[in-house]
C-alpha cells in the first residue's frame, strides 16, 4: 500500500498563477527525489449538494480565494520520510525574497497510509 501526503491551500485567486509557477517548481523537485506522483489541483465542483460540507465550507474559503488540493504519492512512509529529507536539503527550495503567493497557517496537511488502493 502506498503512502500519501496530502494538502489543502486556500489561495488567492489573483495569485493563483504564481502559485501554480511555484508548484510545478516543486512538483519536478518532489519526482526527481523520488516521489511517485505529484498532484496539484483547483477545486472546479463545489456545489452545496446538502449531504456533507464542501471543500470551502470546511476551509472557510474567502471571497476571492480557490482552494487547491495537493498530494504526494510515495511508496511507503520510510519512503516519504527519505525523499522529503533530500527535498528539504534541495537548494532550489531554499527560502529567499519571493512571498509565498498564500498564507501558509491556512494550508492544512497531514500523511496518510493507505487502506484501499486499486
Amino acid at each position: 500500500m502506498h503512502y500519501v501526503d496530502g494538502f489543502v491551500v486556500p489561495v488567492p485567486t489573483e495569485n493563483l498563477e504564481a502559485y501554480r509557477e511555484i508548484a510545478d517548481k516543486t512538483g519536478k523537485i518532489w519526482m526527481e527525489h523520488g516521489a511517485l506522483a505529484y498532484v496539484e489541483a483547483v477545486a472546479e465542483d463545489n456545489e452545496d449538494k446538502g449531504f456533507c460540507a464542501t471543500f470551502p465550507q470546511a476551509f472557510n474559503a474567502k471571497e476571492g480565494e480557490t482552494l487547491v488540493f495537493a498530494y504526494i504519492l510515495y511508496t511507503s512512509r520510510a519512503q516519504r520520510d527519505e525523499v522529503n529529507a533530500k527535498v528539504m536539503a534541495d537548494e532550489r527550495l531554499q527560502c529567499n525574497d519571493q512571498a509565498m503567493p498564500f498564507d501558509c497557517k491556512r494550508m492544512a496537511y497531514g500523511g496518510f497510509q493507505s487502506i484501499v488502493q486499486y
